[in-house]
């Protein structure tokens, strides 16, 4: 697990490039590891048949049939498309969490944890607001 200063993403932008292309609610959990509000997602009873893609680069990160209602308040997936997403250790707020990734450019997505359904047991709690739907 490499943490993000550690790791070159294949994109990569400034500080700046990042805050004039994201909303100031997307570059703080995006590039800051902030959280939303938990129940605030419109994503949250998002089901149709689609992609979910980071808001940050608009890579293709979880295909909605891996979506489920956790319960938490955050869209959960039990299992990210292969080679979409890269997890860090997260020390922070008195626990030992692992942190989820963009593998493309490096955006906080959430956070993902082993109680999760059938056929992966893990849940991967994402911040609506790093996230974008798309149809098919």
């Amino acid at each position: 697990m490499a943490t993000e200063k550690e790791h070159k993403f294949p994109i990569e932008k400034t500080q700046q490039q990042w805050e004039e292309s994201l909303s100031p609610e997307q570059f703080n959990v995006l590039r800051k590891h902030g959280t939303e509000r938990a129940g605030t997602s419109p994503l949250n009873s998002e089901h149709r048949k689609g992609m979910f893609v980071c808001a940050g680069c608009q890579s293709a990160l979880f295909a909605s049939a891996t979506k489920f209602d956790s319960g938490t308040g955050w869209p959960s997936f039990y299992e990210p498309l292969e080679g979409s997403v890269e997890t860090t250790v997260d020390s922070s707020l008195f626990m030992t969490r692992v942190e989820v990734h963009c593998s493309h450019c490096g955006g906080h997505l959430g956070h993902v944890f082993d109680d999760g359904p059938k056929p992966t047991g893990k849940r991967y709690c994402m911040n609506g607001i790093s996230l974008n739907f798309v149809s098919s």
